[in-house]
């Protein structure tokens, strides 16, 4: 059987982050996407002009009558915008056996605000001790710290094992911000720290990365991959979506990755 995976997210019109990345990565990652909405966001590839949240009360309702009539095998967790989703969030998922990704999106690409400061409290002690992996990028997993971004592995290491005491099982510390030619990821659990080294590709298209490597890993969880494989094969899975990203053209600035690129390349090979 097809496993399922729900996205609890905010909705991005232009197609490259948010609940529309998820379910394409899902999708492509050979599961099958369920969605409940968030926010809706006015945006494009050069950024966000306005958020327009859902009601926290309609949001618990969308994720309840999914879990009332679906088997759900994972869940990911994307923009939660304010304390009172992120309550109603948790306390729905109260009861829920799926493992759960936690992507704690706080700022686009452009700079806007997605997660309300009065928050993360809310995020950090509803959700974090939820997650059997957080995916923060350097930011994020600062301000959820309350310290300062990490500029080293070590640094980097250190403030995953952190947030490991806030109660995710493991901890997923993202390395695109750190200066240099690689785009290294550390894994922590409770064995240790697993690092997934990645060249950096230079393109401008890397719109709604974190959005689709922790939906695609959701999507290997929900198969019944440990973490350790389910990250590997998510971020092989984000490395081609970049690289083919160019073969795109949308938009202006930050462009979308290229989900569905090896379903593409399989298309051409087909009729060569």
């Amino acid at each position: 059987m097809i496993a399922n995976v729900l996205s609890i997210a905010g909705s991005d019109p232009s197609g490259g982050a948010g609940i529309q990345a998820d379910i394409k990565a899902i999708s492509a990652n050979g599961a099958y996407a369920l969605a409940a909405l968030t926010a809706l966001t006015a945006q494009n590839t050069q950024g966000v002009s306005g958020v327009h949240l859902v009601p926290p009360d309609f949001v618990a309702a969308q994720v309840r009558t999914v879990l009332d009539d679906i088997h759900v095998d994972a869940v990911k967790i994307g923009m939660i915008a304010n304390a009172e989703i992120a309550r109603a969030v948790a306390a729905t998922l109260a009861q829920c056996k799926a493992a759960i990704v936690l992507d704690p999106v706080m700022v686009a690409k452009g700079g806007a605000r997605l997660l309300e400061p009065d928050a993360v409290d809310s995020v950090r002690r509803h959700l974090l001790p939820r997650a059997a992996l957080l995916t923060p990028n350097l930011p994020e997993a600062a301000h959820l710290l309350g310290k300062a971004t990490a500029t080293t592995r070590a640094e980097m290491e250190a403030q995953g094992k952190a947030l490991m005491q806030l109660g995710p099982s493991a901890v997923l510390m993202k390395g695109g911000h750190l200066e240099g030619p690689g785009s290294p990821d550390c894994l922590v659990t409770a064995q240790g720290a697993r690092w997934y080294e990645c060249p950096r590709t230079r393109t401008p298209n890397t719109h709604g990365t974190g959005c689709t490597l922790s939906s695609a890993i959701a999507a290997h969880l929900a198969k019944g991959s440990n973490i350790g494989a389910s990250v590997a094969a998510a971020k092989a899975y984000v490395k081609n979506a970049i690289a083919q990203a160019d073969h795109l053209s949308v938009g202006s600035g930050h462009g979308p990755t290229h989900h569905f690129a090896a379903l593409y390349a399989q298309s051409e090979g087909d009729r060569a």
